[in-house]
């Protein structure tokens, strides 16, 4: 074999390897065939290659096909714009323009092959994920729709509640677009998707964060109890800056010496921390033990550590964060921002494999809301170890939801609203009539994002409209979920809003509006809380019937971003529905209106042959803690209509204006 010595190689030498002697295209067996004769199958068609060449050499193209034949349209699903691809190829060759090259005779070491094709396989990862996706584009527009686009100084440096909820809700939004194009495309060997990281990256290279400037005490934005579902946010948000390490500090000077002082700590089950209490928390210092080659060795006094031990010396306030495995997210943690501590102790102690380590005790300052000791209290509601103060009736639904709805008064001696009969969906007369029969899908088990075959899937173009976990992944106008006809499984992802409530909810007396709603389970930002049910009504009686319930999707609704060009668009229904929910009526009737909601209706469409029926699905603006009133904005009315319809507003948010319809 030529370039190739069969003598031992001395590695203190430059090798003098001569060029590959074959270049030979790789054809991909497309999904569900298990061989593929490419004689039988459309001409192999690679991407021209694009310059700038040097003077007087054009490029080597050994298919002469016209740029028209080699592009295909790819349906859009609202991600920007993705970069066309080779007509003729596969699902999965798609991802990568070009070939995909075989070396031969380049040496007999099956070592080095494995490594050749290694880094072959990750450049092809590489340039798969940055040229499938109109990535800048996509992040551009939002951050014009959230008025993110030019963030002074100042803003980054010390923001407020209103630009870390606008900044958590890009993320999230970016989050979710990008695991819906993810997820409509195969998989290429070796590739993570990890969506979550690669929206926070987008957004650090924007500098679109806040409160970089680390400080001791509370951060501005971010409240006692709010909760966050990944590390990333915790960065954006400057509540806690490493990505990864559990104790986050700043250096201080005294009396002419500089020493590290904690700001913030992440206790989240990697060390073997004692969080059982509430309000105390034994913190396991970082370092030593945890290395991940298996080493053990003592932890030393230096870093985290030593700005924890002189922390407790300066007396100074430690912002601790508590994270919880997610039940509902698999192998997921909920991040819980629990206050500010002080720490009280530090010692050392040996632990079961004989290594030193570092336990700081740390006690939470009273006088702040709830935190982590609600979500313990709401556990021992759930496994009835204790019981719920103030339960007037422990099920308003009867058995008609699959989770019970309590009702609870803490405030007065109101034993529950007006009489109503509770039904779990709308209540329709007769359906919306289609002028052509709607395609029902032969799934067998659940549809799948991507394919071609299944026509509920492309009347979402082309990509499933939530995520396994119920998160919507995008607001298009409307969403199309399998119809009755359907012969997908019950439990198809594509069925999301009609497998009934997934989150436990609570309606409850408020202090000075009424019954509202709320929720003892984490939400997630997009997650499915309830549909509005009730009789379905012609718009022309709106009038006759009381406009406290009333869910006319004919009003004005602003866009989640509230300005021009927003992606999450306006929600607006393609039929006048209007829904009376005054004698018939689920959980959704107790939502109360505000000018500044945690809650966004969605219209989502099931059609079955000639027949359609519409359906209004609440979803999470943000990500909502446990025991927070979940509302949503009521929508305007007509100007003639606006006088005799107004209500004075309660909502108490900085952006009420002072009434609502």
């Amino acid at each position: 074999m030529e370039g190739v010595s069969s003598e031992p190689i001395d590695r203190s030498r430059a090798l003098n390897v001569k060029p590959l002697r074959k270049l030979a295209p790789l054809f991909t067996t497309p999904p569900g065939s298990s061989t593929w004769n490419p004689q039988a199958s459309s001409p192999f068609v690679c991407v021209r290659p694009t310059g700038p060449f040097p003077p007087g050499l054009a490029p080597i193209y050994p298919f002469l096909v016209s740029n028209d034949s080699q592009r295909t349209t790819q349906p859009s699903i609202g991600l920007g714009n993705a970069t066309p691809s080779p007509a003729g190829m596969s699902q999965s060759a798609r991802y990568v323009s070009g070939f995909n090259l075989q070396t031969t005779d380049v040496s007999n070491s099956n070592s080095a092959k494995r490594k050749f094709k290694a880094r072959k396989n990750q450049r092809e990862i590489e340039r798969a994920e940055s040229s499938s996706l109109d990535e800048e584009g996509m992040v551009n527009r939002f951050l014009v729709s959230f008025n993110l686009i030019e963030l002074d100084s100042f803003k980054k440096t010390t923001g407020d509640k209103d630009l870390v909820d606008r900044i958590l809700l890009v993320f999230d939004l970016i989050r979710r677009k990008i695991t819906q194009y993810e997820e409509s495309k195969e998989a290429l060997p070796g590739a993570i998707r990890q969506p979550n990281l690669k929206a926070g990256k987008l957004l650090m290279s924007k500098e679109i964060r806040t409160n970089k400037t680390k400080k001791i005490g509370h951060v501005a934005g971010v409240e006692v109890g709010d909760i966050f579902f990944f590390r990333m946010e915790l960065c954006l948000v400057g509540l806690h800056a490493p990505s990864m390490a559990g104790i986050d500090y700043i250096t201080v000077k005294a009396s002419g010496d500089e020493h590290p002082v904690a700001v913030s700590i992440v206790s989240s089950g990697g060390y073997d921390d004692d969080g059982n209490d509430g309000d105390v928390l034994i913190y396991t210092g970082q370092g030593g033990v945890q290395r991940k080659d298996g080493q053990m060795f003592d932890q030393k006094l230096e870093g985290g550590n030593l700005a924890l031990e002189k922390s407790r010396h300066r007396g100074s306030e430690v912002r601790v964060i508590r994270g919880l495995k997610d039940v509902y997210g698999s192998t997921g943690k909920i991040y819980i921002y629990d206050g500010l501590y002080k720490i009280q102790d530090t010692w050392a102690e040996k632990n079961n494999t004989g290594c030193n380590i570092f336990k700081f005790k740390l006690v939470r300052l009273p006088g702040q809301p709830e935190a982590f000791t609600l979500w313990k209290s709401i556990q021992q509601w759930k496994d009835g170890v204790t019981s719920r103060v103030g339960v007037v009736l422990p099920d308003i639904t009867s058995g008609s939801e699959r989770l019970p709805v309590s009702l609870v008064n803490n405030v007065d001696d109101d034993k529950g609203p007006d009489y109503f009969t509770y039904i779990p969906t709308p209540k329709y007369i007769r359906p919306y009539l289609l002028s052509n029969p709607s395609l029902s899908c032969t799934c067998h088990g659940e549809c799948q994002s991507g394919d071609v075959n299944c026509p509920c899937i492309q009347k979402n173009e082309g990509c499933l409209p939530y995520s396994s976990l119920g998160v919507l992944l995008s607001y298009p106008a409307l969403v199309h979920e399998c119809g009755r006809t359907c012969e997908c499984s019950s439990t198809c992802r594509n069925r999301m809003t009609q497998a009934g409530l997934k989150v436990r909810l609570e309606v409850f007396k408020t202090i000075n509006k009424g019954w509202g709603l709320r929720s003892w389970d984490p939400i997630r930002s997009g997650g499915f809380i309830c549909e509005y049910a009730g009789e379905v009504i012609d718009v022309s009686q709106v009038g006759e019937f009381d406009d406290n319930y009333i869910f006319d999707a004919t009003r004005i609704y602003h866009p989640l971003g509230g300005s021009q060009g927003n992606p999450a668009q306006s929600p607006k229904a393609p039929f006048p529905l209007v829904i009376n929910a005054k004698q018939e009526g689920n959980v959704a009737r107790f939502m109360n209106h505000s000018c500044s909601p945690n809650v966004y209706w969605q219209p989502v469409l099931r059609e079955s042959e000639n027949e359609a029926y519409l359906h209004i699905a609440f979803f999470a603006i943000k990500h909502i803690p446990p025991m927070q009133e979940l509302t949503f904005d009521y929508g305007m009315v007509p100007h003639e209509k606006a006088n005799r319809m107004r209500k004075k507003c309660l909502c108490e948010s900085s952006r009420c204006k002072g009434f609502f319809y």
